[in-house]
């Protein structure tokens, strides 16, 4: 007979990957965004634990909107101002919620992002409203609702997030990145 030995720490570690890879991780209890574990744009699993110590810009991004230019241009011009100064980081979900302005899969995100020559971080293709909205950004939105509501209401909705892992602006997606450098400097 054999016993299976399993230490508390690894339990927990197993939990959590359990929570982070079924999406089900409960959004109403978390304290940061460092309780979720999102995947990457190749499909691993990220804790978000790994941006403890720096303030991220997070946003849902699309390909095919026609604030896509702008949006990927000064995103990645405030990665370059302030990812190695001040340890800026930038989160990008591609999501196809909004007029279908993001409907390929991986690779067709992975190739565009390629041509824009995206520096930051790129995740999974997710829902951001719904009932199968990411359990992350299901919990941006209740930290910081929305003008009308809380729900998202196009590509390029910005949430800044400081460095203890707490939402603290939320802005909507006709704000352009660059004007966001106020913002962004007081948290840094």
């Amino acid at each position: 007979m054999r016993v299976l030995r399993l230490s508390i720490v690894g339990l927990h570690q197993i939990t959590r990957n359990y929570s982070g890879m079924s999406g089900n991780q409960d959004y109403k209890s978390a304290k940061s965004i460092y309780d979720f574990t999102v995947k990457s744009i190749k499909g691993e699993d990220v804790p978000l634990t790994k941006y403890e110590g720096h303030v991220c810009l997070i946003v849902n991004v699309a390909s095919k909107c026609g604030l896509t230019a702008t949006n990927y241009k000064e995103l990645n011009e405030l990665y370059d101002k302030y990812a190695e100064t001040k340890g800026l980081r930038i989160l990008a979900f591609p999501c196809n919620q909004f007029n279908g302005q993001e409907p390929g899969g991986s690779d067709d995100i992975c190739s565009f992002a390629d041509r824009q020559k995206v520096k930051f971080d790129l995740f999974e293709k997710i829902d951001v409203n719904g009932d199968n909205a990411h359990p992350l950004w299901k919990y941006l939105k209740k930290e910081a609702g929305g003008t009308l509501g809380s729900f998202i209401k196009w590509n390029f909705t910005k949430f800044i997030v400081n460095k203890e892992g707490k939402v603290v602006e939320r802005h909507g997606p006709t704000v352009e990145p660059s004007k966001l450098v106020s913002n962004l400097e007081k948290y840094f």
